[in-house]
């Protein structure tokens, strides 16, 4: 039996596969570092054009009634999306390519094979391509954690073994859930998802919490979270914000396939609950920025996963807050880039006292962001995220959910602030010194040129999250 295949409509996979081969024969044949980073960044960016030329289409790879490749608007910008941050990780990798820290062909190749397993997600219409993609975004992520030539190898080998091992047992955990689910309904297009009845009930239950819980690993959701302060801490910067961005929007489009289709609100809202507030407590007593920032993210998967508690009428609440997050969430890891040197760690949050004196321009810019993710202005596009899956869990007489998500957005401000506060403090005096402390800062802690493509990706992330901030209504008609 054949079919027709729609090749206009895997135009965007065939882009970002494309790409990954194209980098990898680059690197091959040429072995100029400049060419294959040039090379990944023109592809991921054509990619996300085609996505977006491409836009809604009939489906390929179809049965009766069901296709396993559905091209949609959601499906086009969340692309679209996917080959952006690839295009602004390599941005900030730039600088610690050009100095050697990692191999700038193996790292491009799996940039962006990582990238096409995020288009697989976008376009995924069954679970078999769902899981499959989740895969390819997920496996070249764990060379990337550890792909290091020199700095701190063995703290990046134990969080790239540690992300490995759990992720693992997530997968097999999702598998059986698909498994179970589709013995006993018989169903593996999400178009034909259905809740189970008769004797066969109690198996599809079973199946559909092990599904949920084995995707909520990419969320980093608790408990299957472990993984994600030491996995961010040991890996490269901006590995971890491809982590943190990329990584967590591949797994709330997974979700949302599936809980938009199965009853899963019981799973879910014990997940968000639990989430949210271990994520906030945790991020309280954290001293290094990326630590910081990582159990910040598992707080704020805990506001997605309420908005995905309440089923498909949560899907358009939970994605948009998925997008305002990775926005916000990438402009902190940029500035993070930028006010370190190439190829180093995050460091102590004690690193960053000062550095909006120093340098005015990215501590408004990570101030934006923390405001952001804190639901405060200015960060307006964080502020109409929260609101939106608020209002939401009160309209569909979700209150108590609303409320805890409410009361952690109130905890959540207390690092937050204390984080945006120290940014502009001062050194304390030592002893009966007279020194000032400003010129002591500055004699401490020199400012560092911003690399141009840093730069750049900072500029177009601050540019992105402004113009969702004051018209975010143009991502909630295109995630419709």
């Amino acid at each position: 039996m054949s079919q027709p295949v729609d090749h206009f409509a895997l135009l965007p996979l065939y882009a970002a596969a494309g790409t990954a081969i194209l980098a990898f024969l680059a690197d091959l044949f040429v072995a100029e570092r400049g060419v294959t980073v040039a090379v990944t960044a023109l592809g991921g960016l054509a990619t996300a054009v085609l996505a977006l030329v491409v836009g809604p289409e009939a489906g390929t790879f179809c049965t009766t009634g069901a296709c396993s490749w559905v091209p949609t608007w959601p499906a086009a910008v969340t692309a679209a999306l996917f080959a952006a941050l690839t295009v602004g990780v390599l941005a900030l990798s730039a600088p610690a390519l050009r100095l050697g820290v990692a191999p700038a062909g193996e790292f491009c190749f799996l940039l962006a094979c990582s990238m096409t397993g995020g288009v697989v997600i976008a376009y995924a219409g069954d679970l078999i391509t769902l899981i499959v993609g989740l895969e390819t975004l997920t496996l070249p992520l764990y060379v990337l954690v550890g792909l290091r030539r020199f700095g701190p190898a063995g703290r990046a080998a134990s969080a790239s073994v540690t992300f490995f091992l759990i992720s693992i047992v997530s997968t097999a955990v999702t598998l059986l859930g698909a498994a179970l689910n589709y013995a006993a309904t018989g169903a593996v297009h999400l178009a034909r998802l259905h809740a189970a009845s008769g004797p066969f009930a109690p198996l599809a239950g079973v199946g559909v919490a092990l599904l949920v819980i084995g995707l909520a690993f990419k969320v980093a959701a608790v408990p299957l979270h472990a993984w994600a302060p030491a996995t961010y801490d040991g890996a490269p910067v901006p590995v971890a914000a491809y982590l943190s961005t990329a990584s967590k929007l591949g797994g709330v489009l997974a979700l949302a396939a599936v809980v938009s289709r199965l009853d899963a609100r019981a799973v879910m809202a014990v997940l968000a609950v639990l989430t949210m507030t271990i994520g906030n407590l945790v991020a309280l007593r954290q001293t290094r920025m990326i630590r910081l920032l990582a159990w910040s993210s598992i707080a704020q998967a805990g506001y997605i996963l309420a908005a995905l508690a309440l089923g498909a009428p949560g899907v358009p609440a939970a994605l948009a807050y998925a997008v305002f997050f990775m926005v916000l969430e990438f402009v902190a890891f940029t500035v993070v880039v930028a006010l370190r040197h190439p190829g180093a760690d995050g460091g102590p949050l004690l690193d960053y006292r000062g550095a909006g004196r120093r340098n005015p321009w990215l501590g408004a810019a990570l101030v934006l962001s923390l405001a952001g993710l804190a639901g405060l202005p200015p960060g307006l596009a964080g502020l109409f995220a929260k609101l939106s899956v608020v209002t939401t869990l009160v309209q569909h007489n979700w209150s108590w959910l609303a409320a805890v998500v409410v009361l952690n957005a109130v905890i959540a401000l207390a690092y937050y602030v204390r984080v945006a506060a120290s940014l502009y403090s001062l050194p304390p005096r030592i002893g009966l010194s007279v020194a000032d402390p400003v010129l002591v800062d500055a004699a401490l802690h020199p400012r560092l040129p911003v690399p141009r493509p840093v730069a750049a990706a900072l500029a177009a992330s601050v540019a992105v999250a402004v113009i969702l901030g004051f018209a975010p209504q143009l991502l909630f008609d295109a995630l419709l």
